[in-house]
């Protein structure tokens, strides 16, 4: 497993196989049932799937995914944050999850704001997006504090599911 980042409180690395019980239940807390949808993620060999098909394939392909975020000096696993590249967006994605007891206690945003400058200053990103739906308020919140604007709307690839479309351009500055 290779790590990513470290911050005051956080280890921030690449998901591997290992992680899937951890996977299992991130995917399936209410939140993330209402957020970010069902990923069909029923039992431990799906989790597996996931994280293989997901992001150690992301890794490969894209030089970055979604990461496994975890309590520094403990080693808890506490959610995800990382970049996704979609097919229906031009710009790599900004995506995080917390564990229900792990939120509201700046570890979003600590794993974020991290994400965030690693885009631009390891991988040289240009611009990184996020997507929302308009009723996660506490998404946009953080977005926002980041340093994202709402740039408009676009419709999920196979639904009739409009996404609220942040986004930030670094334009060669340092963040």
């Amino acid at each position: 497993m290779k790590q990513i980042l470290e911050t005051e409180r956080l280890t921030i690395r690449e998901l591997i196989t290992d992680d899937s019980e951890f996977i299992l239940k991130l995917v399936n807390t209410p939140t993330w049932l209402k957020f970010i949808g069902d990923r069909g993620v029923k039992n431990l060999d799906d989790a597996k799937k996931y994280i293989e098909n997901g992001p150690v394939k992301s890794y490969a392909d894209n030089g970055f995914g979604l990461y496994l975020m975890e309590l520094k000096n403990e080693k808890t696993p506490i959610g995800m944050c990382g970049l996704i590249k979609r097919d229906f967006l031009s710009d790599p994605d900004i995506g995080f999850a917390l564990m229900p007891e792990y939120e509201g206690k700046g570890y979003g945003y600590e794993s974020a704001s991290a994400v965030l400058s690693y885009g631009q200053r390891q991988l040289r990103l240009e611009k990184i997006v996020a997507i929302t739906v308009r009723e996660n308020a506490n998404s946009i919140r953080l977005l926002e504090k980041i340093g994202l604007r709402e740039e408009g709307t676009v419709v999920y690839p196979g639904t009739d599911e409009e996404l609220l479309l942040f986004g930030v351009e670094f334009n060669g500055q340092e963040k």
